[in-house]
């Protein structure tokens, strides 16, 4: 049980660390720069799912990181954290829970309305109108925060779960 379950953690973490890194420091300025020609990628990551796929190794992360923590304190939480190093884990646990709570509160809804307003837009044949754009930048504001948000929690997570076992 413990295997699958460190399996579980450590794959979805890494994935989801990962992908929001690449995200914040390459993507999401790249996409910037190219201004409106960044739609057509937008509506890739859209089709791809992306951010189903993001919060779907959040929510396998943090449920196998509790988990984790219940199978190796025996059910005894209390007594299990005494120890300096389950503080740690559960730092960086709470720092991930954070990190999911914010991601799904920030950019899914973002992401859905960029979306309709790409789809409008294309429906019409023509490029979005000037509160349209507005309102994509606005949108894609939103999201570079949430995302630099997300970044910066994960990786205070990922620091305190490497370090943990030598606290």
């Amino acid at each position: 049980m413990i295997l699958v379950l460190r399996l579980l953690h450590i794959l979805s973490g890494a994935f989801w660390y990962g992908a929001v890194i690449f995200t914040a420091r390459f993507l999401m300025p790249s996409l910037k720069a190219a201004g409106p020609a960044a739609g057509p990628v937008m509506a890739q990551l859209n089709q791809r799912r992306l951010s189903q796929a993001l919060m779907g190794a959040a929510i396998v992360n943090v449920v196998s990181g509790g988990a984790l923590m219940w199978v190796l304190s025996g059910g005894h939480m209390g007594a299990w954290m005494q120890l300096t190093s389950s503080k740690t884990f559960a730092t960086g646990g709470t720092l991930a829970i954070l990190a999911l709570i914010i991601g799904m509160v920030m950019n899914p809804p973002a992401v859905k309305r960029m979306a309709a307003i790409a789809a409008g837009a294309a429906k019409r044949g023509g490029p979005p109108t000037p509160e349209e754009v507005a309102e994509l930048d606005r949108l894609q504001a939103r999201m570079r925060t949430g995302t630099i948000i997300v970044a910066t929690l994960l990786t205070l997570a990922v620091a305190a779960m490497a370090v943990a076992r030598y606290t």
